[in-house]
């Protein structure tokens, strides 16, 4: 029996799902999960790990590390000496070769490098190829092993995979007009070395209001409009079906997902609690200097966790220890960055900040515990909206484009379906429900986009945009 595959790779995380008619199954990617980290780990050896198995070593190598950087040569100058002979004669003529050094930027105790979120970069032309331990790896290499593990996962299965309906957003990241052709390029180049040979690429939106379509065949309505808010990317899409069959009317998207958020919370809620905004008394030559400490240098380093590790070095320490010995009030704030710095706790600290928003979508207050460092944060939901309150608006911005590109208005619209985790959001949720009364629905925030994918694939749907 024919089977329909379908193959989701996330910026964050990747799902896959078969379809064979008339059963429709996840594929188990991790041991106990459906759902991978989209996360590569490459070591010394030039050996990888993928998923959740790659962020554990990355952690695991790098939790109390002490980063040392090195010059490292970029070049020798070489000149003519002569040399001194006996009784005042001229010597012979010898070569003096110099290297030549560059800024310390070799981690010459690194164990391995990370990826994730790599998706991101392939509608950047500028991003060609990225060093790992002296060797240029093209970014198809880079995310090639983890489709080849969710390829041989299905296969497991199935057995062959003949074909598979891809999933992509509307518009990649990049800044040119070329950015989605690049993007997919490279992607279908990544597929085709991990064993998909036969490709169908099909908008992540459209494939979650397929997932709904297939299994609510008989919601009322022409007109449906998915919002797809993952950990990337925003995507919209507007359908008018007519049964189970439907046209494409129009399809947005921009650069905005979860991993944003994460990221604003991480800057508001953690930064004062580790040392933003504090004072820095120390002795100068002839008196005391008390200035504010310098937390500018460390802030894109904490926000980012997958290179939170570099600031384990002297450059960054130093500091930190001497404001710790300074004493004060405040010094429990840094003695906190310290144990970020030599524990390696940024990650950490953004898996509990999920926990944090999932919390905030079902209650009204909830807190951000982070016993490692001695620290919890209470949050109000509403407390919460008000730090999100741009992306909101760029939500709200995006949202009300996509149904202006249909030509249409908020009326026309029959169903409005909410997907990807942060759709879960209730500003969000209430952000539509404002838009489009009594027609909101949810469906699977976190499969929907791979359940679609297989079902198009085993109905034969394409899409060309």
């Amino acid at each position: 029996m024919t089977k329909g595959i379908g193959i989701d790779f996330g910026t964050s995380n990747s799902a896959a799902a078969i379809f064979d008619g008339d059963e429709l199954r996840l594929v188990q990617l991790e041991s106990a999960d459906a759902i991978i980290p989209s996360a590569t780990y490459i070591d010394r050896a030039l050996t990888s790990k993928t998923g959740q198995m790659a962020v554990d070593q990355y952690i695991a190598d790098n939790t109390g590390r002490t980063v040392e950087l090195v010059p490292e040569v970029i070049g020798e100058t070489s000149q003519f000496v002569e040399g001194g002979g006996q009784d005042g004669a001229p010597g012979e003529v010898e070569t003096a070769t110099e290297k030549v050094y560059g800024a310390a930027v070799t981690d010459s105790s690194l164990q391995g490098r990370l990826f994730r979120g790599t998706k991101r970069l392939l509608g950047d032309e500028d991003v060609r190829r990225l060093m790992v331990f002296d060797h240029p790896f093209r970014l198809v290499a880079l995310i090639t092993p983890l489709l080849l593990r969710i390829r041989q996962s299905i296969e497991a299965e199935v057995g062959t995979v003949a074909s598979a309906n891809l999933g992509y957003p509307v518009n990649f990241e990049g800044r040119d007009a070329f950015s989605n052709q690049l993007a997919l390029s490279r992607l279908g180049e990544a597929f085709g070395y991990a064993g998909v040979k036969k490709q169908h690429f099909y908008p992540e939106p459209i494939a979650a209001a397929v997932s709904f379509l297939h299994s609510n065949a008989g919601a009322q309505g022409e007109t449906l409009l998915c919002l797809d808010f993952g950990g990337g990317t925003l995507d919209f899409c507007v359908l008018r079906r007519d049964g189970q069959n439907f046209s494409v009317v129009a399809t947005h998207g921009i650069g905005l997902g979860g991993d944003h958020l994460d990221q604003i919370l991480f800057r508001e809620l953690l930064f004062p609690e580790l040392g933003k905004g504090e004072m820095w008394r120390r002795r100068g030559f002839d008196r005391e200097i008390e200035t504010r400490f310098p937390f500018e240098d460390f802030e894109d380093l904490l926000v980012n966790w997958a290179v939170t590790y570099t600031l384990n070095q002297n450059r960054f320490t130093t500091p930190v220890m001497e404001r710790i010995a300074a004493g004060g009030p405040a010094t429990h704030k840094f003695e906190r960055l310290r144990d970020v710095i030599k524990h390696n706790l940024s990650y950490l600290i953004f898996a509990r900040i999920k926990t944090l928003k999932a919390d905030l979508s079902s209650q009204q207050s909830a807190y951000l515990d982070v016993p490692e460092i001695d620290l919890r944060v209470d949050l109000s939901r509403k407390h919460f909206e008000d730090l999100i309150a741009e992306p909101l608006a760029r939500v709200a911005q995006a949202l009300d484009e996509t149904v202006a590109k249909a030509g249409m208005v908020h009326s026309d619209i029959d169903i409005v379906l909410g997907t990807g985790g942060s759709s879960l959001i209730p500003a969000v949720k209430q952000l539509l429900e404002d838009r489009f009364p009594q027609r909101v629905v949810e469906h699977d925030p976190f499969t929907s986009v791979a359940a679609g994918l297989a079902i198009a694939n085993f109905r034969g749907l394409t899409f060309q945009p």
